[in-house]
């Protein structure tokens, strides 16, 4: 009976070093990927034709200057102008940062100039190209209190 039991706890340890294994490969080969992977987008969606702008005006790093980013609130269409472009005409350098930190474009990372190593230096400037639908808050992370929002809406022609 003993060596029964021995052969039968040896096919199931087998058997469970097998399966787990098999997990494993199909963790590490098929599933990492394909959640990692980046969505296929139409083209107009990642480079649309037209721009959305946003002016950093000058003196916008004092608190007491209520005109900041120009215009403060600005709306975009997906596939049309979801690409916004911020252009410092300050003095002082600048960011754009959101609001919302864990906020993370599936294309173009995260929403934050700082992310991608630009401080907005005078006469300079920073892109980002929203590749969904939504309401983005963002600020400047040295001075915080110049405050904006992007709205990127459907397009519906």
């Amino acid at each position: 009976m003993s060596q029964i039991t021995s052969n039968t706890a040896g096919i199931a340890i087998t058997t469970f070093i097998i399966a787990v294994a098999v997990s494993m490969t199909y963790y590490q080969f098929m599933y990492i990927p394909e959640a990692n992977k980046r969505p296929v987008l139409p083209k107009e969606i990642l480079n649309p034709p037209e721009v959305t702008n946003v002016r950093i005006l000058e003196n916008s790093f004092l608190q007491s200057n209520p005109k900041n980013f120009e215009p403060k609130s600005v709306r975009g269409i997906i596939g049309v102008s979801n690409k916004v472009v911020w252009t410092n005409e300050d003095t002082f350098a600048h960011t754009v940062t959101s609001d919302e930190p864990t906020y993370i474009d599936q294309i173009n990372g995260k929403f934050d100039s700082l992310a991608h190593g630009i401080v907005i230096g005078p006469g300079e400037t920073f892109e980002f190209t929203f590749t969904k639908v939504g309401e983005y808050h963002y600020h400047c992370e040295p001075h915080p209190w110049m405050e904006g929002t992007i709205e990127i809406i459907e397009n519906f022609s």
